[in-house]
């Protein structure tokens, strides 16, 4: 029985897929009303200038943008911006009593914009010397700052990143573990760390006090979360559930179906069975 995910774990519907992948360019407002629609109480990858919108609509702000996951504190010539970009999201939050500011790792070659190569082991520790000045801020103002891991296997735009530094889901598990705040979590992306780790289902048992949010979408493809993917979908929410996961679920999947809105309806359903 599904009943265990019930109430626990609850949809986000994300601003992307359908904002900038799909033909129909879904606008900000008619996210936030499919959302009503479907009885979901958050967005997901929401700038803090777009919070009046989602708190005209009655929703939550699942997880918030800050610097982007090219230019990450992996290179401290982006600590400056990263830790600008941070702030902001943090001070945004707590303003509006949401939690979740995402951040990335960075790419390891970033010299084509004015930064440097950096090899994993220097990158791993200009990340740990960062967050320790980032995440007791985050946690004073109980907020959370997620590193997310990206795949960097598959070519294609918005479905992977190919220079991205922190693809592996242990290295990023090191820093959250090192760092130790409340304020720096794990953002568990079951795509992303499909395609470059598998084993989902012990990686959450072995991570259930680092998880700070949670994200899917079918592998391969980055599409529906249906019997055509890999993902035993229903069995990775069970499995969150039963390892103590209370939280939003972005559902980062790009839909293939003529009816976007039929994609949606299904995958809501996992999560009220």
């Amino acid at each position: 029985s599904m009943s265990i995910v019930k109430g626990k774990i609850k949809p986000a519907l994300p601003t992307w897929p359908m904002g900038l992948c799909h033909p129909e360019k879904w606008s900000l407002e008619k996210i936030c009303q499919v959302a009503k629609q479907f009885g979901m109480e958050a967005v997901e990858v929401v700038n803090p200038e777009d919070f009046p919108t989602l708190k005209a609509h009655g929703l939550t702000c699942a997880l918030t943008m800050s610097h982007w996951f090219i230019k990450g504190p992996n290179n401290r010539a982006h600590w400056d911006e990263c830790m600008a970009a941070l702030r902001k999201g943090i001070d945004a939050n707590a303003e509006y009593g949401f939690t979740n500011v995402i951040t990335f790792w960075g790419y390891e070659d970033t010299t084509a914009d004015g930064g440097s190569r950096v090899s994993l082991e220097e990158g791993k520790k200009n990340l740990i010397e960062f967050y320790r000045q980032i995440a007791p801020y985050a946690a004073e103002k109980k907020v959370q700052i997620l590193l997310e891991a990206l795949n960097t296997r598959d070519p294609a735009d918005w479905k992977g990143h190919p220079g991205y530094q922190g693809a592996n889901v242990d290295d990023c598990m090191e820093v959250v573990k090192a760092v130790n705040s409340p304020g720096l979590r794990l953002l568990l992306d079951i795509y992303h760390v499909q395609i470059m780790n598998g084993d989902l289902v012990r990686r959450i048992q072995e991570y259930k006090d680092y998880i700070g949010y949670v994200q899917a979408a079918g592998v391969p493809g980055r599409n529906e979360l249906d019997e055509s993917q890999e993902i035993n979908f229903p069995l990775i929410l069970r499995t969150l559930a039963e390892n103590g996961y209370r939280g939003y679920l972005g559902l980062e999947f790009i839909p293939t179906k003529k009816d976007p809105m039929e994609s949606i309806a299904e995958t809501v359903s996992w999560f009220n069975a």
